[in-house]
């Protein structure tokens, strides 16, 4: 290979690496999948475990062709069973605003490649997707502290300090083998209290019913301003959750 050949090749694997923003993976138009929180998300049903394998084994075959695979978890709802697949670069490119480069979890060319291959597998195999039921949990926690207070919560998850910024540039805790819920730290100045609260990325289509169905059981609303993407909702006793659309719906998509 000549050197001219090698940068060239250097420089498409370099920018398959580029982590997506969100308007790219909307213009992807991936039907299956949801992109919430860092990555594409996916949920196909199936008539039975055997069936489930078989799907399974071919998305790990293509994954082996691409060099890339899913993560997947297979379990059992009313009526049929289900197969959840995640898409996530865990070597994704993030370039700061001073163009230092800075390796993330995030979802980048070759996530979408996959997710392509894997809905064309499931429509060979006769398997439906329900994207509208992916959800995705994470933890927040807001400090004036975050770099001081990380360690304690990335030893007290995890057990590991790596797990503090592991794919991100903050001080987020995440378990690299996705066991628990990301933990992220919020701003607050010094007079304020530290507070836990949820975030649940919800699919886009869904958002209004859940924030709906909320406060019909007695939620309020108490902050909509950055809404559809954040909609912070209040129960009885004052506790906060966060809900989240990471993507435009599809439908606001299409041409």
């Amino acid at each position: 290979m000549t050197s001219s050949n090698a940068a060239a090749e250097s420089h498409i694997k370099s920018r398959n690496r580029d982590m997506l923003s969100g308007e790219a993976i909307a213009e992807a138009k991936l039907t299956d999948w949801r992109k919430l929180a860092q990555g594409l998300h996916a949920r196909y049903l199936v008539d039975d475990f055997d069936a489930g394998a078989r799907f399974v084994t071919a998305v790990g075959e293509a994954g082996t062709a691409l060099g890339h695979h899913p993560s997947v978890s297979m379990g059992k709802s009313i009526g049929k069973g289900y197969v959840d697949l995640k898409l996530v670069s865990a070597d994704a490119l993030y370039r700061d605003n001073e163009g230092t480069e800075h390796v993330v979890e995030w979802v980048t060319q070759q996530d979408v490649d996959l997710a392509r291959v894997i809905t064309e597998i499931a429509a060979d195999h006769q398997i439906d997707a329900d994207p509208a039921s992916v959800s995705v949990l994470e933890l927040g926690l807001d400090t004036a502290h975050s770099a001081t207070i990380a360690p304690v919560w990335a030893a007290l998850l995890t057990g590991n300090a790596d797990a503090q910024g592991h794919g991100s540039p903050s001080d987020e805790i995440r378990d690299a083998t996705g066991r628990i819920p990301n933990l992220w730290f919020g701003d607050v100045n010094e007079h304020e209290s530290q507070r836990f609260h949820l975030e649940v990325y919800v699919a886009p289509e869904v958002a209004v019913q859940r924030i709906n169905a909320a406060v019909a059981a007695g939620g309020t609303v108490v902050d909509d301003s950055s809404s559809p993407s954040l909609t912070v909702i209040a129960d009885q006793d004052g506790n906060t959750g966060v809900l989240c659309v990471a993507e435009t719906p599809m439908a606001k998509t299409e041409s």
